[in-house]
């Protein structure tokens, strides 16, 4: 089985790509940061999975074809896509540029789209498919210095249950994840203590994409520790 995971290289996505590699899947790891994601897929190979590490610039639409297009081609299609690259901008909104605004929205909302559209055809094909969203507690409220990282991650909600009533009845499912305060790197500078690691996270993933029951398609599962 297949899955291809956005954002591996640290952080949820990484704890992601292991527990999903350590249930046998064939892991894609798609990020910007080939070294790390060089360094994860020889762990994964050395704990007896199978991981394939691939560089793409997801904030780029043309990235994201030709990379899709290289992994359906070379790999197979997947079973599973995780949608988790994510990154973040502080700052009030009189405060915040166009650039900064647009380089949160192009990889928290709109590369989850790029991506969801460029494999959909082929998993709709294959009539079975899982997709699975990293949204956050910020897509249920808003925060003052987060405006840009709320609106994505409401935008992906509103996304994955679109997605949902477009996939229903087609053996295909579409879910979406939303973790409070975890420990990593994003969680720096949040005024937030963490209330859970990213391995926590990371299983209510890999339940989502590999266990839970199709009639959960559209779901918003909330993690908070």
């Amino acid at each position: 089985m297949i899955a291809v995971v956005t954002g591996a290289s640290r952080g949820i996505g990484r704890a992601v790509a292991r527990s999903l590699a350590a249930r046998g899947c064939h892991v894609v790891l798609l990020s910007r940061t080939v070294n790390e994601l060089e360094q994860l897929a020889r762990e994964v190979a050395a704990s007896g999975g199978r991981a394939t590490s691939v560089a793409c610039d997801l904030a780029k639409s043309d990235a994201i074809v030709e990379v899709s297009a290289r992994v359906l081609a070379t790999v197979g299609v997947p079973r599973v896509v995780v949608n988790n690259a994510g990154v973040v901008h502080r700052g009030l909104v009189q405060e915040t540029t166009d650039e900064e605004w647009n380089r949160v929205i192009a990889i928290n909302l709109t590369a989850a789209f790029q991506v969801t559209r460029a494999f959909l055809p082929a998993m709709l094909t294959a009539n079975a498919g899982r997709f699975v969203h990293i949204a956050s507690i910020s897509s249920t409220l808003g925060t003052t210095r987060l405006a840009a990282y709320c609106a994505s991650k409401w935008g992906l909600v509103g996304f994955s249950k679109s997605l949902a009533e477009e996939l229903r009845g087609s053996g295909l499912s579409s879910m979406c994840v939303m973790p409070g305060a975890v420990d990593t790197t994003m969680l720096v500078g949040s005024g937030f203590a963490p209330a859970m690691k990213p391995e926590d996270v990371a299983n209510t993933v890999t339940y989502a994409a590999l266990d839970a029951p199709l009639a959960m398609n559209g779901s918003a599962i909330e993690v908070f520790g």
